[in-house]
This record gives C-alpha cells, structure tokens and sequence, in this order.
C-alpha cells in the first residue's frame, strides 16, 4: 500500500531531516513523500539536505520538490546582484558556507538544476501541496505564484478547495498548535532549525493516510 507523507521546512538541518525519514518514518520505496520546501537557509547542513533528496531519488525513493522561498531566493541571487544581498541576509550565508563557496558563480550545476525543478505546487485528487498557501482572492489560485512562496495570513475558502485537503509551512508553529488543528487546511512548519525559540525546534511530518503527525526534535 502506497503511503503518503509531507515534510514541513527543513531548513539546513540535515541530520533531523534523515533520522525522521529514515528512523521514524522508515519510508519505502513505494512511498510518495512531498517536501515542502525550505530545504536551504539558517541551518548549518544545506548542502547535505539537497545531498540526500537526490540520493534518495537516485535511490528509486519517490520524493516530491516544492519550492520555498528560500530557493527562490537563491535562484534570484543566481543572477541578480540585489537579490544576492537579500538572501545573504535571510540566511543565504550559511548555504554558502555549506558548500564551501565564495561566490554562486562557483555552485555545481546540479544544485542550480535542482533548484529550477522544484514545483511551485503538486495537485492530487485528495491534496494540493504547497509551500506557503493560495491566493484564494485569485479566480484560479494557482496563477498567483508568489502567494505560493510568501503568504501567510489567508482564509481557505471552502468550495474552492472542495474536498481537498491544503498541506503547507512556511509560518513557524508550535507543536501544539500544529498537532490541535481543525478542517482542511493544514500548517506543518514547526520551526526546526528556531531551537532558540520557545515551543519551536520540530521537523513535523504528516502521515496523511492515518491523517496523524510525526514530529522530531531538533538533533543537529
């Protein structure tokens, strides 16, 4: 039986994202398991978390890309001088110095290929995965796409959902939180890489076949 599971952000901490999936988790092959992006930024382990997505795919595990706004971020330092200053500032800095560069002009291709094939959204005929959340002020929410990367306070609506359920992260919640919330909308960034944050520090991920969360502390 294919079981499905959602990552929330992971945010440079390398060694929580493997114990959860491979310890707690203990994923197969017949798995489909969405990451919903932030893979990069703050933590000290970037590289080795983008390291083990593609090992883990090279590997015949079935593991689904979204895009965070930390990507997009450093796809937009890529090329563009401003945006490199904006990102080094939001946790662009220790990416660097987990790849052990100076300058993005040094980053291997098979990152920067790895960042443009990550998906703004994953759409199935019970979820819609997404990093942030929608636009539902948009006649078709999927044509706003920096509400995917960047929003945080939206109301779902409803009937546009239908009887789908929205899996996103991007805003930081506490355990509790994550683990009390009620309908169709449902948050699992529990702030792994804030350890220094009260009731933060959790990689949560969301087994939605038994509709129940899996949560690791922090252990970088």
């Amino acid at each position: 039986m294919e079981r499905i599971f959602a990552i929330g952000d992971i945010h440079g901490c390398a060694r929580t994202f493997e114990t959860l999936l491979i310890n707690q988790l203990q994923i197969q092959k017949s798995d489909s398991i969405y990451c919903i992006g932030d893979y990069i930024d703050r933590g000290k382990k970037s590289k080795e978390v983008i390291d083990f997505i593609l090992q883990l795919n090279w590997d015949g595990y079935h593991i689904n890309t979204l895009r965070g706004n930390h990507e997009q971020m450093m796809l937009d330092a890529i090329s563009d001088e401003a945006a490199l200053d904006i990102w080094m500032k939001n946790g662009g800095k220790a990416t660097m110095q987990s790849f052990g560069i100076d300058s993005l002009n040094d980053l291997p291709d098979k990152y920067e290929f790895f960042l443009n094939r990550t998906e703004f959204y994953f759409k199935t005929e019970e979820y819609i995965f997404v990093h942030a959340g929608l636009n539902f002020d948009f006649e078709n929410i999927f044509e706003d796409e920096e509400a995917m990367l960047w929003i945080r306070d939206f109301s779902p609506v409803q009937p546009v959902l239908g009887n789908r359920f929205l899996i996103h992260g991007h805003t930081p919640k506490s355990l509790k939180h994550i683990l009390n919330q009620k309908g169709n909308c449902i948050n699992i960034d529990g702030g792994c890489v804030y350890t220094n944050r009260k009731h933060l520090g959790n990689l949560v991920a969301i087994d939605l076949n038994e509709k129940k969360f899996i949560s690791m502390s922090n252990c970088e």
